[in-house]
């Protein structure tokens, strides 16, 4: 296994190649896919995982911000994709299939207060899943994305830190997902990894939530009956 990131500390101790690239930076991703399928000795799947948050109405990012987090959520995929893909084939050619797994968000298809930008590029990532499914499925290449509802990370804790009252808006983005509580890195990565199994070998095209229930439950309040 191989990761790429600006910040590759710590990926080595646990046994995983690390090469230290930005995804803004496409020679840099071209040359750090190359280095892991050199390590490799070859690439069967890519997980775009590399993502930034923003938040705010409409109004309250300015264009640089707005280029920023679309260069990093959307252009960082396609340009990492793209290096991989020739790999992928190779991979493909050999083993019969290869696989693509991007990360979305719940944000694509639900409207959420203050997430304008955000959900502007999960909507892009979930439309260019869809786009690169069709393009590539001839070629033995499943392309799907998972689509987290709010998951417990260190982005949402400092989003946490920042507020008023933490623990009350803790409990707030808790309650919205009708399982009650805050979704883990754990669960979205054990999603990540069945979609990219052989266990998944006819699925593709397909984004598959893993928000606690919140695309598609309309639970009643606790205080109600039924």
């Amino acid at each position: 296994m191989a990761v790429l990131d600006r910040d590759v500390s710590g990926a080595e101790a646990v046994g995983v190649h690390a090469v230290k690239a930005d995804v803004r930076d496409d020679a840099a991703v071209r040359a750090a896919v190359a280095d892991a399928v050199a390590v490799l000795g070859g690439l069967d799947i890519l997980v775009n995982n590399a993502g930034i948050g923003a938040t705010g109405t409409v109004e309250d990012n300015d264009d640089e911000q707005w280029r920023l987090v679309f260069d990093v959520n959307v252009l960082g995929m396609a340009r990492t994709s793209r290096a991989a893909l020739p790999h992928l084939r190779t991979a493909a050619a050999r083993r019969g299939q290869a696989v693509i797994v991007n990360t979305c968000s719940i944000a694509a298809t639900a409207g959420l207060p203050q997430r304008a930008l955000y959900s502007a590029t999960k909507g892009a990532v979930l439309s260019l899943t869809l786009a690169m499914a069709a393009d590539h499925i001839r070629e033995g290449i499943r392309v799907n994305c998972v689509a987290p509802g709010t998951v417990d990370t260190p982005w949402v804790a400092r989003l946490l830190d920042a507020a008023p009252d933490p623990a009350a808006e803790r409990a707030a983005l808790a309650a919205r997902q009708p399982l009650g509580r805050l979704v883990t890195a754990d669960e979205v990565a054990e999603t990540i990894a069945h979609r990219a199994s052989p266990l998944a070998s006819a699925t593709t095209g397909t984004v598959l939530a893993v928000d606690g229930g919140m695309a598609g439950l309309r639970l009643r309040p606790p205080n109600q009956p039924g």
